[in-house]
């Protein structure tokens, strides 16, 4: 069992479980019924996506250092209480079953999804 960390709206992968959506909005002109059929996301979980002033900060990064900024920025607002039990249940939920977490940006590497499979790993998640 594990968690895959995926971009939303790709095919999905053979046992890749339940997936759960860690973005601010949904997907645009997308009508709520067909956010699964469409390869999107299961279940919406906004609490793990960044806040609007980071998700700005990581689209204007530029350089290395400014990424750097965007991934402390997050860093800080996944601490926060309620969002650390969150990633921490998700970390134990790996152990015993498959799913994914994702969002829509294209390159993985500039997205916060990578940032958060650090953060699951850091608390024990089973990663793909």
């Amino acid at each position: 069992m594990a968690i895959r960390v995926v971009r939303l709206g790709s095919p999905r992968q053979r046992g890749e479980g339940l997936r759960l959506g860690t973005v601010r909005h949904p997907p645009r002109g997308v009508p709520r019924s067909e956010h699964a059929s469409r390869d999107y996301y299961d279940v919406w979980l906004p609490d793990l996506s960044p806040s609007a002033a980071a998700v700005k900060r990581a689209l204007a990064a530029g350089s290395e250092a400014e990424w750097r900024t965007f991934v402390r920025t997050y860093r800080r607002e996944m601490a926060a209480p309620g969002k650390r039990r969150l990633i921490e249940l998700l970390a134990a939920l790996s152990r015993d079953t498959s799913f994914s977490v994702g969002c829509y940006c294209e390159d993985a590497t500039r997205c916060h999804r990578s940032v958060l499979a650090d953060l699951l790993a850091e608390h024990g998640a089973a990663l793909r």
